[in-house]
């Protein structure tokens, strides 16, 4: 769900839509990653969440590319993220099968 949040974030900005979409419960969450798990410095941490609470919402310039930027690098990581932990998760699987089969 972070993953698809942070897309249509992307998205939404890159289309000059960012008030839009700063209306939709994708935005919330993008909020609560950003705020609990994203692993960001403090001060992008800050002018993510005060785009994201509408404080910058007006005067955000898509062409800027700022908190697009952002938002591209957590979903990045997020998807790095996602692989790495399927492939461990597949492997476990694996042991597991062999381990049984061995039996």
């Amino acid at each position: 769900a972070n993953i698809a949040a942070i897309a249509k974030a992307t998205t939404a900005l890159e289309k000059g839509m960012a008030g839009a979409f700063l209306q939709t419960p994708a935005a919330g969450l993008v909020r609560s990653y950003a705020m609990e798990k994203a692993e960001v410095t403090d001060s992008t941490r800050q002018e993510l969440l005060a785009f994201l609470s509408g404080t910058e919402g007006s005067d955000y310039a898509p062409q800027s590319g700022e908190i697009t930027g952002i938002l591209k690098q957590m979903g990045d990581e997020m998807n790095k993220d996602y692989s790495d932990a399927t492939a461990e998760e597949n492997s476990a699987i694996e042991n597991f099968e062999a381990l049984m089969a061995a039996k």
